[in-house]
C-alpha cells in the first residue's frame, strides 16, 4: 500500500500495522509533516509520470464487509466438555480470614505518626514554656492541670511584674561601716517566679554612681526550700542586703531586677 504527504508530494510504502500503530496517523520522513495517510491510500501506484495520487472522501457511515475469507473456529475446552468443574466451597470463617489477610495493616504508620506529632508538639511547647506559663489563659489551664496530676510547672521570670512596695537603709547596727538596706518585693504575675537577681546602686547628690553590687538569690536568702520554691503570685518577701558604707557621700540608693 502506498500513501502521500500533503506538503511535500513523497510517496511512500506502508503496511497495515504501521497504519494500525496510530489509526492512520503518520509523520513524513522528508518534511516532518503529521498527516492521516488514510485520506491518500492506494493499493497501486498510478502509470508515471503522476503528480498526485487520488484522495478518499470520508464516509458518514462505516462499511459493511460482505466476503469473508476465513473464520476461526470456536474450541470448546476439553475438561469442561468432560466434566463441568463443581463449584469450590469455601467456610466463611476462612473467607473472612483472606479478606483480613488482604486489607492493608495501616494502624500502625497511623500510630506511629500520631506519637510523631504528640513528640513534635510536646518539644515545641517545652521551647515556648516560658511563654506558655505566662499567658493568662494557657498558663491559668496548665496550673490547674499540674494540680490535678500533681507537677509542678517551672518557674518562669518576668520581672516587669516584680514591684518595690518598701525599701530602707540605715547603718549596720552590728558591724561599723556597713550599710543594712532592706526591700519588700511583691509578685503581681498570676504565676510564681524564681526570686530575681537584685543590683544595688549608690549614688551621691549628684547622681554619680559610687558603687553598685548585683546579688544572686543565695546571696539575699539562706533557705534553700524558699529559692527553689520561688515567689508565689501575689506574695510578697523581705530582702535584707549588707553592704560597705562609702560614706557621707551616698545619699541616693536604687534597686533593680534582672
Amino acid at each position: 500500500m502506498y500513501t502521500q504527504c500533503p506538503d511535500c508530494r513523497t510517496v511512500f510504502s506502508l503496511d497495515a500495522s504501521v497504519l494500525a500503530h496510530a489509526r492512520g496517523a503518520v509523520i513524513c520522513g522528508n518534511c516532518e509533516t503529521l498527516f492521516d495517510a488514510l485520506d491518500t491510500l492506494a493499493e497501486q501506484l498510478p502509470p508515471e509520470p503522476f503528480r498526485l495520487l487520488p484522495g478518499h472522501t470520508r464516509s458518514e457511515e462505516a462499511p459493511k464487509l460482505e466476503v469473508a475469507i476465513y473464520r476461526p473456529r470456536e474450541d470448546v475446552p476439553v475438561a469442561v466438555a468432560e466434566a463441568p468443574a463443581a463449584p469450590a466451597f469455601t467456610p466463611g470463617f476462612v473467607q473472612d480470614r483472606r479478606a483480613a489477610r488482604k486489607l492493608p495493616r495501616r494502624w500502625p504508620w497511623v500510630v506511629t505518626c500520631l506519637s510523631l506529632a504528640l513528640l513534635l508538639a510536646a518539644q515545641v511547647a517545652w521551647a515556648k514554656r516560658d511563654v506558655l506559663i505566662s499567658d493568662p489563659t494557657i498558663g491559668a489551664w496548665l496550673r490547674q492541670a499540674c494540680i490535678s496530676l500533681g507537677c509542678r510547672l517551672p518557674l518562669v521570670r518576668d520581672v516587669h511584674r516584680l514591684h518595690l512596695v518598701a525599701r530602707d537603709v540605715q547603718a549596720h547596727p552590728s558591724v561599723p561601716g556597713a550599710l543594712m538596706i532592706s526591700a519588700t518585693v511583691r509578685n503581681d504575675a498570676p504565676f510564681t517566679q524564681p526570686y530575681p537577681v537584685v543590683s544595688l546602686t549608690l549614688s551621691d547628690a549628684d547622681g554619680h554612681r559610687l558603687a553598685m553590687r548585683r546579688l544572686h538569690p543565695s546571696e539575699y536568702l539562706d533557705d534553700a526550700a524558699v529559692l527553689r520554691a520561688g515567689l508565689a503570685p501575689g506574695a510578697s518577701a523581705a530582702l535584707l542586703i549588707e553592704v560597705a558604707d562609702p560614706g557621707n557621700r551616698a545619699v541616693a540608693f536604687e534597686f533593680g531586677f534582672e
